[in-house]
């Protein structure tokens, strides 16, 4: 695709759209600010063996950065990632018949940055931490500095004790991607088949009527409530690897919290409260984003992971990393005495 070309979405657009939507997030004198991002940067740093020595995974600490950003650097990061998946896709359709070229293609662009600018900023303004595994060339680990600042003044906690508990769970993520690198290339394929098998016509034919029974809070998410058959036996399978992902995580910092954060246990109380989300509309676009599945993941992978891990140990639970035909699906997230079967007989 030459760079004249109009893309699939107009990458600009999204970007500016989702940074004016997310804002800059709380106030904080230049002091504070420069006081979070060292205990951030810090935290990290220290969650690396925290992480490495609970969980017996070997993870180069210096192989994904660590960056602290601001609401409008994760906008722009997670385009970058958004367009690394979707732009090969648009390549493969744009010869396609039926697909839009020129001027058509063009305003299209402008219409789906704008929609997907408009999802950005609403996810900017929630999002404490995430590991972008497909930044080149190992990922890259983003602590959300402004959002990390107002959830701990909202559930008034301890910020340092704060900071370093979201370092445990996102560093955790940082650990399972380096010290597992083919888990990069397998999930990025997954995504590149859920993508590459979107029919537009078929996601516009009943699309009205989807969204209004997901409005209504019948179904799952947007993207459950549209898919074909193909596209779900693949969202299954993403399923059960992210839940795994962040039920781990969830997993890691919950049993390495208590020993390096004396306020802990009231964090968790108040953060369990704040994931459950308030407000009508609120809840509206948590379903329509299935971030209630989300949720979903945190939960159901946590506990597979304490089970299995009550069963066999940490040292055979990790048999999970070994190979992509070891990963739970996600029947057997629900039902992990099945993974252990499977997996240990």
């Amino acid at each position: 695709m030459s760079a004249d070309t109009p893309t699939m979405v107009d990458w600009g657009l999204a970007v500016q759209l989702g940074a004016r939507i997310a804002g800059d997030g709380p106030k904080v004198s230049a002091a504070e600010a420069a006081q979070a991002v060292a205990e951030l940067r810090d935290g990290a740093a220290r969650s690396t063996d925290y992480v490495g020595d609970f969980t017996s995974l070997d993870a180069p600490a210096d192989t994904a950065p660590v960056l602290v950003v601001d609401r409008l650097g994760w906008v722009q990061a997670n385009a970058d990632g958004f367009a690394k998946i979707i732009n090969p896709v648009a390549d493969k359709l744009a010869g396609r018949k039926g697909v839009p070229k020129g001027l058509t293609k063009a305003i299209g662009s402008r219409v789906t940055g704008a929609e997907v600018g408009a999802l950005l900023g609403f996810l900017a303004t929630r999002v404490l931490g995430q590991f972008d595994p497909f930044h080149e060339p190992h990922g890259r680990l983003l602590l959300v500095a402004p959002n990390i600042v107002h959830v701990e003044r909202q559930l008034e906690v301890d910020p340092t004790d704060f900071r370093l508990w979201v370092c445990l769970h996102e560093e955790t993520h940082r650990v399972q991607f380096t010290a597992v690198p083919w888990l990069r290339d397998h999930l990025f394929a997954e995504m590149t088949l859920l993508i590459d098998s979107v029919e537009p016509q078929r996601m516009l034919d009943g699309g009205l009527k989807r969204i209004g029974e997901l409005v209504k809070g019948d179904g799952g998410s947007l993207l459950e409530v549209m898919g074909s058959p193909e596209q779900q036996e693949i969202l299954d399978r993403i399923t059960g690897v992210m839940s795994l992902l962040e039920g781990h995580a969830d997993f890691v910092m919950d049993g390495v919290g208590p020993s390096v954060i004396p306020t802990v246990r009231a964090i968790r109380k108040k953060f369990t409260r704040r994931r459950q989300g308030v407000g009508a509309l609120d809840k509206m676009l948590r379903r329509l984003l299935g971030m209630d599945a989300k949720m979903a993941q945190y939960r159901d992978g946590a506990a597979f992971v304490r089970h299995s891990v009550g069963a066999v140990g940490m040292s055979d639970f990790n048999a999970v990393w070994a190979a992509a035909e070891n990963l739970p699906s996600k029947a057997e997230i629900s039902d992990p005495a099945a993974w252990v079967a499977r997996v240990h007989g």
